[in-house]
């Protein structure tokens, strides 16, 4: 895993400022030795998106509507605790939560075009249809006398 402690990148120039970023750490829940019951490796990543400036307000509006499920007051929170260590945690977490942004704040998909089908395709299909119904009728033994 490469060194990302500096500036998160959401996408392209955008990035997630370290002073809007809230820790808070806390005992990992799970089975563990003596160093477990000691050691606050669980991270708990929060990011006030209502209020943010990072963001262009095209992508902050989009955002906020997308993951309206999971904000708590305007704040996204994202926890890591798969690691031992606090700070590889920490890394989770703040990838997690760049990865999270970077999906709610994607444009929307352009609009499918309907195609038509043509002509020939559904003249084709028909015959087949008309085919496998006349076959199926033969193999009844209505017909014999």
């Amino acid at each position: 895993m490469e060194d990302m402690s500096g500036p998160y990148v959401v996408r392209g120039s955008v990035s997630l400022p370290e002073a809007e970023l809230m820790w808070r750490f806390s005992r990992s829940s799970g089975p563990g030795g003596q160093h477990v019951n000691t050691s606050d490796s669980q991270v708990e990543l929060r990011f006030d998106l209502a209020r943010t400036e990072a963001l262009p307000d095209v992508w902050k509006e989009r955002a906020l509507e997308r993951l309206a499920g999971r904000l708590v007051d305007g704040v996204v929170s994202v926890r890591a605790s798969e690691h031992r260590s606090q700070w590889r945690n920490r890394e989770a977490a703040a990838v997690r939560l760049a990865a999270l942004l970077a999906e709610a704040t994607a444009p929307p998909p352009r609009p499918r075009r309907p195609t038509r089908i043509p002509r020939g395709i559904n003249e084709r299909r028909l015959r087949e249809k008309k085919q496998r119904s006349e076959r199926k009728q033969g193999r009844s033994g209505r017909n014999w006398t």
